[in-house]
């Protein structure tokens, strides 16, 4: 892999990396406090899981850019503008959620995103199949951060659906 190939590793990273540098003091805790989602994964495995997946995606246009020949010209046009306008709308959600705190905005532009990360593997698959492959734990992802999304929404409208704290018996 060459330099193209680690700028392409690197570029997914920008967005979040310039969100939380200009935001990091307004950025709300996911699903913490003494409501939280039970199966919601904590911090730590939120920032491995969407790290190792920005890289992911980021070799898989990669994969394509290079299969077209590199350069910007048409042929990349489509591909990698379908990829380059759902990554914008990834660090959209980030905003929406973490920054903003809203949460009902944040699930409709994931599923926007949803339907963009299908149509970025089904574009790229006769390009490259393995990049279109390398897609689907995205899309995976998106349907545990939609669910986690929706009942925070939820619970945000409706406090009578929000899970109870449980006290513990001596």
């Amino acid at each position: 892999m060459r330099l193209q190939g680690a700028i392409f590793v690197v570029l997914p990273h920008l967005g979040p990396i310039l969100i939380w540098l200009f935001t990091h003091n307004q950025m709300s805790g996911w699903c913490e406090g003494p409501r939280m989602l039970s199966w919601c994964p904590p911090r730590k495995v939120l920032l491995l899981i969407w790290t190792t997946i920005y890289s992911v995606m980021g070799y898989a246009s990669y994969l394509v850019w290079n299969d077209l020949g590199g350069g910007f010209g048409w042929p990349q046009a489509l591909p990698l503008g379908l990829y380059a306008v759902q990554l914008a709308i990834s660090w959209t959600v980030l905003i929406l959620f973490f920054t903003a705190h809203n949460p009902g905005l944040a699930l409709l532009h994931l599923l926007l995103l949803y339907w963009l990360v299908v149509s970025t593997a089904l574009i790229w698959h006769p390009i490259n199949k393995l990049a279109s492959l390398l897609l689907l734990p995205y899309l995976a992802w998106l349907t545990v951060t939609a669910a986690i999304t929706y009942h925070l929404w939820r619970d945000s409208l409706y406090p009578e659906h929000q899970p109870q704290p449980t006290e513990k018996s001596d």
